[in-house]
């Protein structure tokens, strides 16, 4: 009853830049956060950046400075601004919904969306 869908990965040279969109929609009645993470070959997926539904963000620490999330609530979209890009930002992208239900707090993940950042 949940989606959510990515998009915008690709491939990038070194140094340049992406645009990741998130769409969610259904019955999301009380959004706590969108966000993104991102796993790579044999390693766990990360957080990379997130924003609550007030607005307050957090970021990894190698994303900081180069990376940026932004949203349009009224559509319960998330954005994700990616400059700089290295090598080792190589990785699916998810994108997770955080909502309340019943007292409880439920993940929605998309399916994923690749970038790879090659020369």
């Amino acid at each position: 009853q949940v989606q959510v869908v990515e998009s915008g990965g690709g491939l990038v040279q070194p140094g340049g830049s992406l645009r990741l969109s998130c769409a969610a929609s259904g019955s999301i009645f009380n959004l706590a956060a969108m966000g993104w993470y991102r796993q790579a070959p044999g390693k766990t997926r990360d957080l990379v950046a997130s924003m609550t539904s007030g607005g307050s963000t957090n970021y990894a620490d190698s994303a900081k400075g180069r990376f940026t999330i932004s949203r349009d609530n009224a559509k319960n979209t998330v954005y994700l601004q990616m400059n700089s890009l290295k090598p080792e930002d190589t990785a699916v992208y998810y994108c997770n919904v955080n909502f309340q239900r019943g007292g409880w707090f439920v993940n929605a993940w998309g399916q994923g969306t690749q970038v790879t950042v090659s020369s």
